[in-house]
């Protein structure tokens, strides 16, 4: 499977080998500047607290070329370098960022080519960076959009697929530059998505539904393909917005086929007070699975964590949370949230350890506390300062357990 690699560098390399002739009227550019500094543990744990530091510089670039009074595409690259210091080691990581070549047609479609951003309607099935090609049509109120990708090239942690046993493996074991090719690369999936959105249906309703599959280019038998069907439905009624969406999931396993379900209900409130301030609350649910039946837990293809603290992967998992943002200045926010987890399938759930004793009290994991200040006082520098705990006592499945915690400093500078 390692030959399928080169498959792509030359259709890269032609890309960029056709940019020199290209027509280009205007360009802009940039560098940013991201520095992270966090610490965890549990509670009562000194000696157990985890430092890890995180460090990137990226470029980016972006140009137009056609005409300067009609510009036929665009052209956006972005590359950085990342220092990390986790688990008492430190390494580089380089990493080509969001890289993409935007060719309109007419004058509301497009079609994309490179490292494209892609985000299913709910968030939660599969959201980053991907190798391949997207088309996009607009037809009256309606987009429709068909893309086709890679995720082979991808840096394993930042792709963030741990569909399998084999990708989890994968994904913890350390960057090592003297077997590169093996511990560097996410796991090789094919990835489609078919889009329909329409923000204009009613003057009460916006719906968005995607058809989405990935397939495992693996070769092991611990293989996954899957195809997801999603919607969601956004219903905004005076100072409060409603959204409505759900997935189903029909996953083909080495052991046979399975389906799951998920869904999400959202409640946002545009408070009524001088500052401009919101109160969310959001519940998604998983299915529990069944042995030897038809339903498994669902199995989302990127891992997108929730929870700021306890970070679960949304698998066979329950969440309940109430989120307050509130802008109290231009250059001023905060963020406070409260979660409760719930097992919706103890045992296939891989994101908490059983109780200590060893026993099997519930399925309540517990509740999490968190809250983030972000400070802006220029529009290129940003500080962010956050932090948050969980609670296993608030829960009945490993409620012996000592509270985790978990706080970060982040600085953003950005150079135009």
């Amino acid at each position: 499977m390692k030959k399928l690699h080169f498959i792509f560098y030359p259709v890269l390399l032609i890309l960029f080998s056709m940019l020199p002739v290209l027509s280009i009227h205007a360009d802009d550019w940039g560098l940013r500047f991201n520095q992270t500094l966090g610490a965890d543990g549990m509670a009562g744990e000194s000696s157990d607290i985890n430092i890890p530091y995180s460090g990137t510089v990226f470029v980016w670039l972006s140009a137009y070329f056609g005409q300067p009074e009609n510009n036929t595409g665009k052209l956006y690259f972005s590359s950085g370098m990342t220092s990390e210091y986790a688990d008492k080691n430190v390494f580089l990581v380089p990493e080509l960022l969001r890289t993409e070549l935007t060719l309109r047609i007419g004058s509301n479609n497009e079609l994309k080519f490179g490292r494209i951003p892609y985000t299913d309607p709910l968030g939660f099935i599969v959201s980053g960076l991907f190798d391949g090609t997207q088309i996009s049509l607009a037809l009256n109120n309606n987009t429709i959009s068909a893309g086709i990708w890679y995720t082979g090239l991808l840096y394993k942690k930042n792709a963030n697929i741990t569909m399998t046993s084999d990708d989890l493996a994968s994904y913890y074991k350390k960057l090592d530059y003297e077997n590169f090719w093996d511990t560097y690369w996410a796991p090789r999936r094919i990835l489609l998505a078919f889009d329909w959105s329409n923000p204009y249906l009613a003057s009460w309703l916006r719906l968005n539904a995607s058809l989405i599959g990935q397939f495992d280019l693996s070769g092991s038998n611990n293989f996954c393909h899957s195809q997801y069907l999603a919607f969601k439905a956004g219903m905004p009624l005076g100072s409060f917005i409603f959204d409505l969406g759900g997935c189903f999931e029909l996953a083909q396993t080495s052991d046979k086929l399975k389906i799951s379900l998920a869904g999400e209900l959202g409640i946002a409130w545009m408070l009524p007070t001088p500052v401009r301030d919101r109160l969310q609350l959001t519940c998604r649910l998983t299915n529990a699975a069944i042995p030897d039946d038809l339903f498994t837990a669902f199995i989302p293809i990127t891992t997108i964590s929730q929870g700021t603290v306890l970070q679960a992967k949304f698998s066979g998992l329950s969440m309940f949370s109430l989120d307050y943002t509130a802008r109290l200045h231009e250059a001023f926010s905060i963020n406070l949230a409260g979660a409760y987890f719930i097992a919706s399938d103890y045992d296939t759930y891989k994101g908490y350890p059983k109780n200590p004793s060893g026993g099997r009290d519930g399925n309540l994991l517990g509740s999490e506390f968190s809250g983030r200040l972000v400070w802006s006082p220029f529009s290129d520098l940003q500080l962010n300062l956050g932090g948050g705990i969980f609670m296993p006592s608030l829960g009945n499945t490993g409620s012996k357990n000592g509270a985790l915690w978990r706080a970060n400093i982040n600085m953003a500078l950005s150079i135009f």
